[in-house]
């Protein structure tokens, strides 16, 4: 498993701009901004409020050029994902990976080529390869 981060917790606002840094690499407030406003009615004030306190925070990374802040993730989705979703399984599964699988499984069906592809996961997750 990743390296556990100790980190404050993102909230949706807070992991919504940060899909966009991750999806942009290095951006500043106002490539955000521009992103987000296409999908919704965001202040630019609220934006750059976000990622001072994602800065603040230890989320963001930035580095002057000229007069403006070039922002960057300091870890990469996948990590922050994996994070994310041990303290869901912690806190709402109490560490249980089945009963969080049972509940995905239950939520939406699969594909055949996902269910296919999470065959071949688990059996390499218990040595079982055929």
């Amino acid at each position: 498993m990743a390296k556990r981060i100790s980190l404050p917790p993102l909230s949706e606002a807070q992991l919504e701009i940060m899909n966009v840094i991750w999806q942009q690499g290095e951006t500043t407030v106002g490539e955000v901004w521009d992103d987000l406003k296409r999908q919704r009615r965001i202040a630019r004030n609220t934006v750059q409020t976000t990622i001072a306190r994602l800065d603040d925070k230890g989320w963001l990374k930035h580095r002057t050029v000229g007069n403006k802040y070039l922002y960057q993730a300091v870890y990469p989705r996948e990590v922050t994902q994996q994070r994310m979703v041990g303290r869901f399984l912690d806190t709402v599964f109490e560490g249980s990976a089945e009963g969080l699988l049972l509940a995905l499984l239950e939520q939406q069906p699969l594909s055949d080529q996902e269910a296919a592809r999470i065959r071949d996961i688990l059996d390499s997750a218990s040595g079982n390869q055929s």
